[in-house]
């Protein structure tokens, strides 16, 4: 389980952040939590720490 303190402002953010989430499941993610109000992302799977990392940077957020 990973857990990441990304800045995200609106839906839109927490969207963006969802939906590579979403497509990371075919390589090794099992679930996850994104919450808008605490800025907190939850990743369980088998999938590396730093793929998951690499994911979220590229919706543009900073983590």
């Amino acid at each position: 389980t990973y857990k990441f303190d990304v800045k995200m402002t609106c839906t839109g953010c927490s969207g963006a952040v969802t939906r590579v989430l979403e497509k990371a499941k075919l390589d090794g993610v099992n679930d996850y939590s994104v919450n808008l109000d605490t800025q907190e992302v939850i990743v369980k799977g088998s999938i590396p720490y730093e793929d998951v990392l690499a994911r979220i940077k590229k919706t543009g957020k900073e983590v």
